[in-house]
This record gives C-alpha cells, structure tokens and sequence, in this order.
C-alpha cells in the first residue's frame, strides 16, 4: 500500500506493542512489521489471503466471534489490541494442528520435507506429537508419481490450498484444483488430466509452495534434505528474464534449486530454471583439460603448452597478416566480467575490433534500430511496469513469451486474466493467442508492412498525440508520406490477414492508456530486422507510448546476459557502453586507460567473418563459449569456414560440434563455479557467485584470458571479478554507479546507473530521448529474402520451445527434460499434410536450397497452410542446415525466420 498524505493511519497494540499502520493493513502484516512471527500455513504473501488454514488465528480483546480471528484476513482498527500468543490462540493452534494430524501419514523420517516441513515444525512448536483423533478419514496413500520432475503424496496433503491457488494465479494455467466436497474434498487435477499432459508445464512452482511433504521433487527425495545443504544465491543462467535463485550444495555437488524472491521473479521459476539448471554443471562429460589437436586427434595438453601455441600462432600471424586477420566470438552467457576482458583482450591485446557476440543473430536489430530512433538499443521498460494491473494492453510481436521466457510469459497471463486485452501478431497461433482480443497471423517477413498499417489507420482516424510528435520528435513528415500508401486493405493483402482486425488492433493499442510493446526475434531475425523494430518504435512514438509508465517497446533477450556482452562492448564498432571506436576521444579514453594505442578501424561482425575467412581476410578465430556449428545457419558454409581457418581457438564447456573443429580447447567454467554479473532484459544488472569447486583443471575464463594477454606482451594484472566491475564502471558511464558491492548489499540497479548513490532507471527517455529527439525512421516494406515458388513452396519459420534452450548444451543434460521433448519436429497445416500423404508422428525430409534434414511432422492447426514451423535445440534434424544466412543490410542479422522448403515422407 502507497503511504500519502491522504491515507488514513489507525493505531492497534499487539501484545503490549503499540503500531501505526495504514488503514487496511491486516494484522499479519502489522505484526510482522513489530518482529512478531504469527504462524501461518495457507498464506501467500502475493495472493488475497484464502484464510483456510485458520493457524494465524489471533485473539482480538473484546472482539466479535469470541476474539479469534484469521490475522491475514483481518484489518487492522482504530485501538483494537490483539494478542498473538494468548492461552486461548496457543490452544486454538493446537486443537487445528491436531485436526490436521488426523488425516496425515506420519513418516517423517522418509519423508522429502523433513526438516523444512511447516507442519513438522509447527507440532514442534506447539508440542503436538500425535492425533487425538483415533478415527479419522485416512485418504489414499497412493503417490502420484506420473510428472518426470515431483511427486504427489495425498497422504501428507493438508488442503490448504496453496499448490491450486499458486497455479491458478501465479502461473495462470490451471492445472490443479479442488474435487470433492466436505469431508471427501481433495486436491486434484483438473478434469483428472495427467500431469504429464502438456497444460501442465512442470514448473514445480506448486511444489515450492508446498508447506509439507506432499509435493516434492524426485531429487530432493533421492539426494538431500534441507539441513543438509548450503544455498549460494545466483543467477539462471537460462533466458534473460534474470530469475534469482539458491543453488543447494551437499559434498560439493549442486542438488536441486530453491527460488527467491527476485525482483523479476519474485519467487517464480520454469521448468529449465527450476531443474534444467544445475546438472549439467556436474556432467560427466565436462572438458577438464586443455586438448591440442596433433595430426587429427586431439591430446591432452598443459595449460603452459596450450597458451604457448595460443601465443605463437597469434602473434605470427599478427606479424605476418596484421592484427585483423585474428577475430573473436565472446560468450552471452558468460558474466559481465568474462565479457569485458574477452573484448579488452581482443582489442588491447591482439590489437583489432573483430569482436562479437551472438546477439548478432538475434537481437543486433534492437541494438542498432532503437538506438538509430530513440538513442538506447534496450528494453525501456522494467517486467513488473509493463504487466502491472493497470496496464490496458499488451502488443506482443514476433515473440512466445510463454515458452521462451516462461516466468515472463505467465505473468503476462496474469494480466490477461485480470482484464488487460492482448494484440498478438505472430505467424503462428502460439498459446497466447487463445485468450489475445485480437491475433493477426501475418505471414513471416511482413512487420513493416503491419506497423506501417497500424500508423495509417492512427493517423487517418486521428488517434496520433500530435503535441507527443512536435515537441519530443522529428523526422514525422517524411513517414508521414510513406504511411499514406499503406491502407489497411493493401496491409492485409501483404500479411494475409484480415483489414478489420488490423482497425481492431490499431484502435485498442492507440486508445489505451498504457499499452507496451513487446518483441523479439520473429521481428528482428529478417533481412529487414532492423527496419522492423524501427517501425515498432515509430508506432509507439506515435501514440506518445515511450518514457511512461505502463508503455515502452521492449525487446525481450533470449539469452541470459546478451545484453551485458552487448554492454560490455563485445561488437566490431563499440567500446563498452556503446562508445563507438570511431570516436576520437572515446578511443583516447580508452587507449590511456588500458595503456596502448587501439584500432578505429570497425571490426567484422560475426556474420560477415565466413566471408573474411573466404576471402583470406581472417586467418584465426578465437572463440569462447559458443558454438556455429549448431546455432548460426546455413551450417554447411560454417563448416566449411571453420576448416579454412589456420588456427581455431575454443574455449567451452563441452566438446561442442565447434570444439571438434578447434587447433586448441580450453576448459572454462560455469556459472556455478565463479563471481560475476549477468544483466538481464530489464538492464537489470544481477550478481553470480561460486556455489561449487569441481575436480579438474579447469579455470576462470576471465584468468585464461588474462594469460593470453601477456602472453601476448599486453600487461594484464590478475583481477578479481569485483575488481573488473570497478574497471567496467569507471569506463563506461552507464555502469559508473554499480559495484558488486553494492549488489550484495541488496541493492538492485538497473543502467544507467550513474553514480554511487544513483539508484539507475526503471524507465528511459522519460523526459527526453538518450538522442534528444525521437527518430521517425521511413521505412518502407521489403519482401523477405528468400520466398517461396514451385520448387520449394513452404516457408519455413524458426524458434524456441519451452523445455530446452538454444543448442540444448545445458538442458539436453536434464533427462526429464529430455523426456519431455526428445527430439526434433515440424509443425504442418492439416491442408499442407493431407496434400503431401503426412501423417501426424510421420518422418519426413525437409530440403531447402543449402541442405535437407529429416524430423518429425507434426499436423495441428498453429501454422497456416504454406508455412511450416521448426524449433532449433536440437542436433538431430539441425535446422540450421535449412536456414537462410541473407542478412539485414543495417545489422547484419541473419534471416532465421523465413526460408524457402520442400517437403516429402521420409
């Protein structure tokens, strides 16, 4: 609750302590401000309260029904005093604790939650050993063991309502309920479903709410108990969402998860957070050595003759080719830190800009269109502003937040159901959909044409805020030119939908009050990527929807730190910050920092290195924690660009299908195993820390690099990751207020953050834009690359699904996960299959003109008829030999999201 001025303030005394609270504030709350812990199991502090438990009973004197009340549900008043622990509570506590025991199976000892079991400890508490009640209804002691992650046990249930109240909604799915009435009510799934159907997605967020041991993960079973692990709070290092999390250690060896309350979070996780995050870190076939390739094969080598022959290569062909035959891929899902110094390495060391990130496949359109039209390429809204209750509707393009950013996606289903109408525009009908006001399914490489068209119909039906355009704005006549062509029935001939929906849409996002747009990488993976998040940010700018609460374009990050690799200056023309390398006195500022003179030469972008390599331009390649083999397309050039090289360094987990490639691997190290910063979506910047220490002879990645750079004849001195963090802030004025410190002091920032006791920005361009005035972008409409004809009439879309992430290095070491989606598959129109003899669960071939896979077909109705749809985790029928490497002419993004296929039984 705000406290103002207007808020009225009552005071109560709770045992012998007088407060002031605002009125509406329930006992419970009040108490807990004093210190006072009131015994509670049902509650949920997110939630209305459900007061079924009855075990935060309070005694108000002189009060109605007898003084005893539910204190989560009752409101504080005017010199009410209330005793929390009075005889009368103390026995009203025990006589529910021994009502509960009744219908309980006390076996404790076996059981998963023994020692974090809030029953337990309330008997404890309370001294109730036993039942009173020698005959009570015992229900089936039966588990429920069908959900590949956790286990329901009936017998310990004790109704209180947290599993179905956390599923409903939190989650938003609906998944549990309660069956039966009386006596004979228990917890059920609705409509007696499986949890292993798909409606279920395991998040095992009801297993966290669980107050006993009657849900529990398999794991927790099996492996530990509470009292027996350590927690270190952490990162996930998953999407870029930036959900917090314990990881639990016993021996040494990471064995489960425990969510927190983390501010994007807030104590949600998703099935890959909660289980698909730690086992990996342990897997049996982590690289513990470096390996040097000696006629074929590779052989174990010391770290002194790994980073000799290292040294040797680059500075011969230094010498021989010039600094900018080396080149470098850096590491999203590395730390802020490793990030820095590989870039650092690159251009103080070696002496050249050719350094990337793989937000060069994804989200560089972001980067180079939001800061071309508002200054700052990033999110410019915070998760919970733009699914807060008053949001009025969502705009969500070319994303499926419900299975790439999980815990994002439900809370956009909160708010849904909370009254908040959802646009979705989106080729296929992903699950959002279903409950969207209005679904354009354009066909993949139209978003200009259906931005244009939004615009055309604001304009013509006078919905534009002209004093928005004329004061904070320029470059408007120009589109306004352009916008003229575009009517709504000449839009919904080129997106194949339907021109009244196109009217809808444009009139519920313009009238709204706040209304944010969100997108990701079905706008910015097209040839005309950057021109399509540009027109998105015309679109906002013409309703006056950018630097205010509730509203924004939002690019949401796939990866969980390709925004800090992009911050960290890890991109052919950028410093740290986004300082172009172009920039005289930025480069002295950086040159005099690091004490050597650097290039103003704009590097390759990852995507133009192929070619270089080709061209003999490029002659080594430096890469760390990445792996093109699996992710980058047409993976029949890529191979054939890694075999040219002279030299390949890799620096990884695994043996990736790059690593197998390499002259060198070096064994780096996890997330788990060391101190850095992720920044999340929201710019949130957000500690790792070192949970574990594994047997090898692996090392720091940021150490390697250091090694590397004097070895090369750069003075690097042994930094601490904090230490980096100072270098980081002093150089770049977006992070000078963020220390590590004052992260793990509990402080959370988001850039720009720009001092010590600057809190950073939740929302940007508030009262002006990072480029003073917004850009009005004229973009036009421009086909896709590749389209289909009579020889390959499908076009083929990509993307993500929910049960793993990217090249499945981390979740495809999750056996559940693993079962729960094993291998590849292509989504078909039923019109499509029919013609073609497919069958739903048939093989097939997929052919394009850079190669032919063979999968699984899917028959459903997501896809229109002519469009087929492929997820790309997975190395059995790789996408990515299928997919079109066209790039945008602005950021060099490749085109992912619209090939041409044929398609034919297998």
């Amino acid at each position: 609750m705000v406290i103002n001025s207007a808020t009225k303030m009552v005071t109560l005394t709770i045992d012998n302590q007088s407060c002031t609270v605002p009125e509406g504030t329930t006992i419970l709350k009040a108490a807990e401000s004093l210190g006072i812990n009131i015994p509670t199991l049902c509650y949920l502090k997110e939630l209305a309260p459900d007061a079924s438990c009855r075990m935060c009973i309070v005694e108000i004197k002189g009060g109605r029904k007898g003084g005893l009340v539910p204190s989560c549900s009752e409101h504080c008043a005017e010199d009410m005093v209330v005793y929390t622990r009075s005889e009368r509570v103390v026995e009203a506590r025990r006589f529910i604790l021994d009502l509960l025991l009744s219908n309980h199976n006390l076996d404790c000892f076996t059981c998963a939650r023994n020692g974090s079991c809030k029953l337990q400890e309330y008997c404890l508490e309370y001294g109730v050993e036993r039942t009173s009640f020698a005959i009570g209804k015992h229900i089936s002691a039966e588990a429920d063991t069908t959900n590949r992650f956790y286990e329901f046990r009936p017998d310990k249930c004790i109704m209180c309502h947290r599993c179905t109240r956390v599923c409903e909604k939190l989650q938003g799915r609906d998944v549990l309920s309660i069956a039966g009435r009386g006596f004979d009510a228990h917890i059920s799934t609705c409509y007696d479903i499986a949890r292993t159907d798909p409606t279920c997605e395991s998040c095992g967020n009801c297993v966290s709410a669980c107050p006993t041991g009657a849900l529990s993960s398999y794991d927790q079973k099996k492996n530990y108990r509470s009292f027996e692990v350590t927690s270190t709070r952490t990162t996930c290092p998953h999407c870029a969402v930036g959900c917090q999390y314990d990881l639990l250690v016993k021996n040494g060896k990471i064995v489960g998860v425990d969510p927190a309350k983390g501010p994007s979070n807030q104590g949600m996780l998703c099935v890959k957070g909660r289980y698909g995050s730690y086992k990996f870190v342990h897997a049996g076939d982590r690289l513990t050595s470096p390996l040097i390739k000696k006629d074929g094969n590779f052989e174990p080598a010391s770290w002194e003759e790994a980073l000799s022959l290292i040294a040797d290569k680059f500075k011969q062909i230094k010498k021989e080719e010039g600094p900018d035959a080396i080149a470098g891929f850096s590491c999203s899902r590395s730390s802020n830190e490793d990030n820095y110094m590989f870039q650092k390495m690159m251009r103080a060391a070696v002496g050249t800009n050719n350094v990337d990130n793989c937000a060069r496949v994804c989200h560089s359109p972001s980067v180079a269109g939001l800061a071309t039209t508002l200054g700052s390429g990033a999110m410019t809204n915070p998760f919970d502003d733009i699914t807060a209750p008053d949001v009025d509707v969502m705009l969500i393009v070319g994303t499926n937040p419900e299975e790439a950013y999980p815990v994002f996606g439900s809370k956009i289903r909160r708010a849904v159901r909370e009254g908040c109408k959802l646009i979705v525009v989106d080729p296929r009908s992903i699950g959002l959909a279903k409950s969207a006001a209005v679904h354009l399914q354009i066909k993949p490489g139209t978003n200009v044409a259906f931005a244009n068209g939004m615009m055309h119909i604001i304009l013509e039906d006078g919905l534009a805020d002209m004093e928005y355009i004329k004061e904070r704005t320029e470059g408007f006549e120009e589109l306004k030119e352009i916008l003229k062509d575009y009517t709504p029935e000449k839009v919904a001939k080129i997106c194949g939908i339907d021109a009244d929906d196109l009217r809808k849409a444009a009139h519920l996002y313009a009238k709204a009050k706040k209304a944010p747009i969100m997108y990701s990488l079905g706008v910015t993976e097209h040839s005309t990527g950057t021109e399509g998040v540009m027109s998105l940010s015309n679109l906002a700018m013409m309703v006056g929807k950018i630097g205010r609460s509730g509203c924004g374009i939002n690019p949401i990050r796939g990866q969980n730190n390709v925004q800090g690799a992009c911050d960290m200056g890890c991109l052919p023309g950028d410093f740290p910050g986004y300082q172009k390398v172009k920039n005289p006195d930025v480069r002295k500022k950086f040159s005099e920092h690091w004490g050597t003179t650097l290039s103003s030469a704009d590097g390759f972008t990852a995507t133009r290195i192929p070619e270089a390599v080709a061209e003999g331009k490029v002659k080594a390649l430096y890469i760390f924690g990445e792996d093109p083999v699996r992710t980058d397309p047409d993976i029949t050039h890529i191979k054939k660009m890694l075999k040219s090289l002279d030299f390949l360094v890799v620096q990884e987990l695994f043996m990736t299908k790059t690593a197998e490639y390499a002259d060198v691997v070096l064994p780096g190290m996890s997330y788990a195993e060391k101190e850095g910063t992720f920044t999340n979506s929201e710019r949130r910047v957000q500690r790792i820390r070192k949970a574990v220490e594994l047997e090898g002879d692996m090392r720091p990645d940021a150490e390697i690099f250091y090694d590397v750079m004097n070895r090369l004849g750069y003075p690097q001195p042994t930094l601490s990751a904090s230490e980096i963090m100072q270098e980081i802030a002093e150089l770049t004025p977006s992070y000078h207020g963020i220390s590590h410190a004052r992260l793990d002091a509990g402080e959370t920032l988001q850039w720009p953050c720009k001092d010590e006791k600057d809190k950073g920005a939740a929302i940007l361009h508030v009262d002006k834009f990072t480029r003073g005035l917004g850009y009005f972008y004229p973009a036009k409409y421009q086909p896709s690359a590749e389209l289909p004809d009579e020889e390959y009439p499908f076009t083929m879309i990509t993307g993500r699904m929910l049960y793993h992430y990217n090249a499945g290095a981390m979740t495809q070491r999750t056996e559940g996960l693993n079962e729960l989606c094993p291998s590849s598959y292509m989504e078909m129109h039923k019109v499509d299959a029919d013609s073609l003899g497919i069958k739903n669960g048939d093989r097939v071939k997929v052919a394009s003109r850079r190669g032919e896979i063979e999968t699984t077909a899917i028959v459903a109705d997501k896809v229109k008829s002519g469009e087929v749809f492929m997820p790309f985790h997975f190395e059995d029928g790789n996408v990515n030999y299928l997919t079109n490497a066209a790039i945008d002419s602005f950021a060099n993004v490749p085109e992912y999201k619209a090939c041409a296929v044929r398609i034919k039984r297998a």
